[in-house]
């Protein structure tokens, strides 16, 4: 695995991986937090939703990037890390409310770990499932990047 460094600093611009907030509704019975396509809240349509939960301790997920495929990772219960990495420096976000979400543009490595018990990841695509669309090795991932 390629020699990175945690401190390095991620180079900023408008299509950086960012918090995006989520709508919410206040009630005292519950707040409930919705996304619905074509309101303008996310940058894409969602073609794919899929969430992870019963992570063991200790536990990382993720360690890939893609090629073409859009974001939005939510903490829909309890928190977790998110890091990426854009090939020049990492940075780290928590996660930790159900009303935010972590835009992830293409072309990021991520990794997720540090869950606490019960957490839910939820994850909202633009693309349906492709293999060929995943970088899954770090250093094939590096390589791509200093093309």
């Amino acid at each position: 695995m390629a020699d990175i460094s945690y401190d390095s600093p991620m180079e900023k611009s408008s299509e950086s991986p960012r918090i995006i907030d989520l709508p919410r509704i206040y009630d005292p019975r519950g707040n409930l937090t919705f996304v619905e396509n074509g309101d303008g809240r996310l940058p894409f349509r969602i073609e794919r939703v899929h969430w992870t939960y019963d992570i063991p301790a200790g536990a990382e997920r993720g360690g890939h990037a893609h090629h073409s495929c859009s974001e939005v990772v939510v903490a829909a219960a309890g928190s977790f890390c998110v890091k990426i990495f854009d090939g020049r420096g990492w940075c780290e976000y928590t996660l930790n409310r159900p009303y935010q979400g972590l835009l992830l543009p293409p072309g990021y490595w991520r990794v997720l770990d540090n869950y606490a018990s019960g957490s839910i990841c939820l994850t909202m695509a633009d693309e349906p499932y492709r293999e060929d669309d995943y970088i899954r090795d770090l250093d094939e991932y590096i390589n791509l990047k200093n093309q």
